[in-house]
């Protein structure tokens, strides 16, 4: 059985594209690992951070900096680590990083390089 939010979110995956394609090479993009709760921070009532800061990335690759936040969460010892590996996991939450990555908008490859 195919979940119902995997439509949804390869639909998030394609609108992105559409910014992407539309500004091809003119893009960076930057995330911003601080205050990290398990709830969207568009949510008026998320929870609290459950994790430490980890830090700012930036990349002109939208997926390998996506997929290098999830990585840096997976590889993380902190204590809120598995509280949002659970809801990562329960809500598909690398699934738009595989669309992504199917549809050219990026690759979930990366070389981090920290300064």
């Amino acid at each position: 059985n195919r979940a119902p939010q995997l439509d949804f979110i390869a639909g998030m995956a394609d609108a992105a594209g559409t910014v992407i394609d539309l500004f091809k090479g003119n893009l960076a993009y930057v995330n911003v690992m601080a205050n990290i709760s398990v709830d969207c921070d568009c949510n008026g009532g998320a929870k609290p951070p459950c994790m430490q800061d980890i830090g700012i990335l930036s990349s002109t690759d939208p997926v390998a900096l996506d997929q290098a936040c999830i990585d840096l969460v997976l590889a993380s010892n902190d204590p809120g680590r598995d509280e949002l590996v659970e809801r990562i996991e329960t809500r598909y939450g690398t699934h738009i990083l595989e669309v992504a990555a199917q549809h050219g908008y990026g690759s979930r490859e990366y070389e981090l390089i920290e300064l």
